[in-house]
């Protein structure tokens, strides 16, 4: 036979309990109630989906933000329809009730230490996040002061809350001048751009400063895209991925596409990431995106490329922004070909920053690496090395492994099976790995500092 012994309840959660349990006697109670009772006594109406001590707490919240996006995958119930009804009524008054501090209505998944610290344990569904606090919109934004900001994320998958999304930026429309939406972060991913167009329609794009596509968009939907892309003037991060080459058809067309997408690029001048994982549409043409790079662009922390031409590669060297960078990317760029020359001027100008460089699947061969290890010995920021997949000799890997063992920073490295580990039809040999394997570790030992590979 099994005991179990539950924890008793806590003062604030019994006196929480006994408010609800007579729900007018807790509404009239709200004028008086310390602080530290609210965010208990919300947890407890709200998982009770007790609307009307709800809307009533919103009169006196005595918080200057109220995180109610981490709770639960937000929908369109009684829940949301409490809290904004509450807000309604406040937002229409002149004069604020003398609690009621809210400026703040966060729906984005965030705000979870701030119920922990209130309510411990209660919110078990919570992700773990930073800490709740009041953020401006964006630092160029221009808009009129409200009395209330609302933080939306709008984060499109296959399973997206359009109508979600579509409800809270109608009620944001209706009460212009009342309140501020202000959505910051942009994703999509594998949805069709009709439903993320009909809704970007209703925001305001200068607030957005992340994006992230991952979409098998064509060409043209790309730059129906850029003209929303180009709105937002205070985007930092942007990342686009799994983007589709043209069909022949559209091939006729494929400039006028592609410089669509430029001039809107262009009109980024705060953008400080930059993702083009797998855009084929680039491939010869980065010099003209680089181009708007060094002209508006103030690149300075990552850009991830790939499928690139050696002239490619050459225009990248050349571009005075990158000698920032810390993350680079060059992963499906087949260098098999190549000179070693772009790829080492390429190391050489961004040595003293980079902490992430994966060379993964480039089709590497030994000479093009060894003629990259006097300056990979240079990159003492590196955290991460990743160069899998590339056709590499067991006398290059030990190579590799003695020139980046001065790196200090370095924490993840993962390197290729070298070839003489492979059959002739290129399959792999087991007992041909099992010896390395073995070695390895006092390889590691030998040169005297403790890695993972």
């Amino acid at each position: 036979m099994t005991m179990s012994i539950r924890t008793p309840p806590t003062p604030l959660r019994l006196a929480g309990r006994s408010l609800l349990g007579d729900q007018a006697s807790a509404i009239a109670a709200l004028e008086y109630l310390p602080a530290e009772l609210f965010p208990p006594l919300f947890i407890q109406a709200y998982q009770k989906r007790k609307q009307k001590p709800l809307k009533a707490m919103m009169h006196a919240w005595p918080f200057p933000v109220l995180p109610l996006g981490c709770l639960s995958q937000l929908s369109l119930d009684k829940v949301l329809k409490a809290v904004l009804d509450g807000l309604d009524v406040l937002i229409a008054q002149e004069v604020r009730p003398r609690r009621w501090k809210l400026r703040v209505l966060d729906l984005r998944n965030s705000g979870a230490n701030f119920w922990r610290m209130w309510c411990g344990d209660s919110t078990q569904n919570c992700s773990p996040t930073e800490p709740v606090a009041v953020h401006s919109s964006s630092p160029n934004l221009e808009h009129p002061l409200a009395p209330l900001e609302v933080f939306l994320d709008l984060n499109f998958s296959e399973m997206d809350g359009v109508k979600f999304f579509m409800h809270i930026i109608q009620w944001a429309q209706q009460r212009e001048g009342l309140l501020h939406l202000c959505c910051k972060t942009l994703r999509i991913s594998e949805v069709p751009f009709q439903r993320v167009r009909n809704v970007l329609v209703g925001v305001q794009l200068d607030c957005i400063q992340e994006v992230n596509v991952k979409c098998t968009w064509d060409l043209p939907t790309l730059g129906t895209f850029a003209l929303n892309l180009g709105q937002m003037s205070n985007l930092q991060r942007l990342s686009l991925s799994h983007i589709h080459m043209l069909t022949e058809r559209e091939e006729q067309e494929e400039q006028r596409y592609f410089s669509q997408f430029l001039s809107q690029m262009l009109k980024l001048r705060h953008l400080r990431d930059l993702n083009m994982d797998s855009p084929s549409f680039l491939r010869g043409r980065l010099d003209q995106m680089l181009s708007i790079v060094k002209t508006a662009l103030g690149l300075d922390k990552s850009i991830f490329c790939h499928l690139l031409t050696h002239s490619d590669l050459t225009h990248l060297v050349q571009c005075p922004n990158l000698r920032q960078l810390k993350s680079l990317g060059l992963y499906g760029t087949n260098l098999t070909d190549f000179s070693p020359e772009p790829l080492r001027a390429l190391l050489e100008a961004v040595a003293p920053t980079l902490q992430d460089l994966r060379l993964d699947n480039c089709g590497m061969v030994d000479s093009q690496v060894e003629a990259i290890l006097p300056v990979l010995s240079c990159c003492h920021q590196l955290r991460d090395f990743t160069i899998s997949e590339n056709h590499l000799s067991m006398a290059t890997a030990e190579k590799l492994l003695r020139h980046t063992a001065g790196l200090r920073s370095l924490e993840i490295e993962l390197y290729p099976v070298p070839l003489e580990c492979y059959r002739t039809d290129q399959t792999l040999d087991q007992e041909e790995v099992a010896p390395i394997r073995a070695e390895l570790p006092g390889t590691l030992r030998e040169l005297g500092q403790p890695r993972t590979i």
